[in-house]
């Protein structure tokens, strides 16, 4: 789990390797990532967009961007949390994502609020030790 708070709203991922449907042969992997986004301010926010850069083991950096999370623009009063899963393939064993998201406070000022960097690893990620 990796958590990150920025202007009073927390950010938590949690991320999940699924081997079922994944393909070692195929150099195919596939991860699931779960998100809770806390807002702990006195404001009422507004998710407006989100910005993700997924990175591969051979350093291919893909940029995801568009407006809301999963065809949702969640407004969150102070003390709310809004949670959703979503994914990404890689064709290597290993990666990380990290990103933003832009959000409105009710006084219509937009806000960055970062998403913690976190590790995509699978089983079949050699790790050597030294």
């Amino acid at each position: 789990m990796y958590s990150k708070t920025t202007k009073g709203v927390t950010v938590t991922v949690t991320p999940y390797f699924l081997d079922d449907q994944s393909s070692h042969q195929e150099s195919h992997y596939v991860w699931a990532y779960q998100v809770n986004i806390k807002n702990l301010s006195a404001s009422t926010m507004k998710l407006n967009h989100r910005n993700w850069m997924i990175i591969d083991a051979n350093g291919k950096i893909i940029n995801v961007q568009g407006e809301g999370v999963v065809g949702e623009f969640p407004i969150l009063q102070p003390g709310e949390s809004f949670e959703y899963t979503s994914g990404t393939p890689l064709k290597t064993t290993n990666g990380i994502m990290q990103g933003f998201y832009l959000m409105s406070q009710n006084n219509g000022e937009q806000i960055k609020i970062d998403i913690p960097t976190f590790s995509l690893d699978s089983p079949y990620n050699k790790k050597n030790l030294h």
